[in-house]
Parts: C-alpha cells; sequence; structure tokens
C-alpha cells in the first residue's frame, strides 16, 4: 500500500507541475571543489588536461536557475508556445553568466574574466580591445548586449552551410516531440519506475511530506530504454537511444532520489550520487532541485545590439590579437607575396 500511494503521490505532484504555464527550478550540484579534484585525479586525465582549481571552485559553488514561460500548460506546450526564458549561472562571488528570451531578442550578460580564469584561457582587458571591437567591450566590461533571435538562427543555418551542407538548403527541423508522443513516453516511464523503483515515505510538519525513490542504476535505465525503445520512429531525428550494450559498463549500483512535497506540490528533489564515484573518499556528492517561484524573464534596461558577426569578428580579432598570432599572420602573407 506505501509503495502504490507514494508513487500515486509522486504522479500527482508532476501532474501538477505540467498544469503550470510557468515553471522555476534551482539546480545545485552539491559536492566540494576537493572531491571534484579527487574524481578528475581517479579519471586519469592527459598531462594538461586536469581540472584546474579555479575550475573546481567554481563548479563546486555554481547554481543553475531556470524559469520557462508558456502560452499553454507546459505538459501540452510545443516550441513554438514558449514566449520567455530566463537562465542564470551564479556563485557566491556573483553571477557568472545571465541569459534571457523574450520577445523576439535573446540577452547575454556575463562575468567574462572569472570564466577565462575558470577555463585557463584568460581574455584580453577591455581597454586594449582594437575599435572594431567595440561590442565585444560591452561583454568584456559584464554589460547586457542583445541579438535578435531570428538573425541568430539565420546565421546558424549560414555556418551550416559554409561547413558542408548544400546552398539555399531547407534546415532541419527543429527536434521535438508531438503531444501524443510526450504522452507514450510518459506513460511507458510510469510503468517501468512502477515495476522497477521502491519507494518510501514519510510524513513532516506542516504538510510537508517526504518520499524516497531507490533502484539500481544500470536495471532502471535498461528498462527505461527497453520501453521506449518500440517509440523509435516518432522520435526526431538524430535522438538516438543507446543500446544495452551501451549501457553495460553501467555500474548498477542502487541510487537514491529524495522528494519533498508541501501539501502536494513538488518542492524538492535531492539524488545522491556518491555510490557511483566508487570511491570511498567521496562521502558528499548529489545533486539538488529546488522549485520556485523564480524572476519573470523580462528584457533588461540598456542592453547594446549586436549581430553574430560583429561578436564573432571581435572576439577573434582580440585573440589573435592577444596571442600574437595577428602579426605572425600578415609577416607569412607578406613572405608569400615575395
Amino acid at each position: 500500500m506505501e509503495q502504490l500511494s507514494a508513487g500515486k503521490k509522486l504522479d500527482q505532484a508532476f501532474e501538477k507541475l505540467g498544469k503550470e504555464k510557468s515553471i522555476s527550478f534551482e539546480l545545485d550540484l552539491d559536492v566540494d571543489a576537493k572531491t571534484l579534484k579527487l574524481m578528475d585525479a581517479e579519471s586519469d586525465p592527459a598531462p594538461g588536461e586536469e581540472l584546474p582549481d579555479e575550475a573546481a571552485e567554481l563548479i563546486s559553488g555554481a547554481k543553475i536557475s531556470v524559469t520557462v514561460e508558456s502560452k499553454k500548460a507546459i505538459d501540452e506546450s510545443e516550441e513554438k508556445d514558449f514566449v520567455a526564458m530566463a537562465m542564470k549561472v551564479s556563485t557566491s562571488g556573483g553571477d557568472l553568466l545571465d541569459y534571457r528570451v523574450v520577445g523576439d531578442y535573446t540577452y547575454v550578460r556575463s562575468d567574462v574574466e572569472a570564466l577565462g580564469k575558470a577555463m585557463n584561457t584568460p581574455m584580453p582587458p577591455a581597454d586594449q580591445l582594437p575599435p572594431e571591437a567595440k561590442g565585444l567591450k560591452k561583454v568584456l566590461d559584464g554589460e547586457w548586449v542583445k541579438f535578435n533571435t531570428k538573425e541568430m538562427e539565420k546565421a546558424g543555418q549560414d555556418m551550416a552551410e559554409e561547413m558542408g551542407k548544400a546552398p539555399g538548403a531547407t534546415p532541419s527541423p527543429e527536434a521535438s516531440l508531438d503531444p501524443k508522443t510526450q504522452k507514450k513516453l510518459v506513460a511507458a516511464l510510469r510503468e517501468v519506475i512502477a515495476r522497477e523503483v521502491d519507494f518510501k515515505t514519510a510524513g513532516g510538519q506542516d504538510g510537508t511530506e517526504h518520499i524516497t525513490a531507490t533502484a539500481p542504476l544500470r536495471t532502471l535505465l535498461t528498462k527505461l530504454i527497453g520501453e521506449l525503445r518500440p517509440l523509435t520512429k516518432d522520435l526526431p531525428p538524430g535522438m538516438d537511444l543507446p543500446s544495452d550494450k551501451d549501457l553495460k559498463d553501467t555500474p548498477d549500483t542502487k541510487i537514491s532520489a529524495d522528494f519533498t512535497l508541501k501539501n502536494g506540490e513538488l518542492t524538492d528533489v535531492y539524488v545522491d550520487l556518491a555510490k557511483l564515484a566508487e570511491n570511498a573518499k567521496v562521502k558528499k556528492f548529489g545533486l539538488a532541485l529546488k522549485m520556485s517561484g523564480g524572476t519573470k524573464p523580462v528584457a533588461p534596461a540598456g542592453a547594446t545590439e549586436m549581430n553574430l558577426e560583429e561578436l564573432m569578428g571581435g572576439f577573434f580579432g582580440a585573440m589573435m590579437a592577444d596571442e600574437g598570432l595577428e602579426e605572425g599572420f600578415e609577416e607569412g602573407a607578406e613572405e608569400g607575396a615575395l
């Protein structure tokens, strides 16, 4: 009875989310920098490819906040129905990246200096950029810039043509699922979860309830993919499912997910991944998801409009100048002319 009750409560909580027209959540990797370095070392990276200390610190303290808005209920929405989206990556030191899609424009603001240090690819100082890189200067200064979303999509299609597609070729349709296929997928997933996942529930105070779902990872993934395979013909092009052979090296360790419900609504999810590390020294490694009211995606004031060609030209021009590549290229060209 507890198994059916807990599973049904989770079903109802997810159904409530699907009926919303706006959803906000915050994703947090629950791990410290030392553990990330330990796990990286065990993966035997090539010399020079080790995870930098700055990157480990950034990843361990980063949180991703997302809000999406649709004209319809989320579970009935297709790509054309979504009207706005906002995503923010932040750390204890401030915001690293702020990305929004509102109306006809995509807005971006980032802490390029912090990202460059973490990736071990520092950018040149903004005051040393060439005059033609005015737009990039705004980016490096952490100011808002905006792009026409349709023009960005067209630029992407043009780049694809330059990389081998026939000029004027009809672009491939966006990968999306029609509502009927979505319902089939959800039904298949629910059936597997009901069979393979063990549920336990514990009550709390003020209408709070905790439900723990536990299952062996490889078995669960194999069963899930097996249920989805008959639906392959209905999936968008490029959505290939892994074979059982692809999954054979996946550990069959039991993993647990803890769901917190408040008055029947899902508020938190925590997935404990520590056992997947297969290292006794890894004590805390998890993924936390917190549902929230979020921030309504709005167009930031004062954003500088740019086009993709301007950004890319300024970026590569600045990088070439910073690395001394531009001068070397010009000298090579002159020598060739002689």
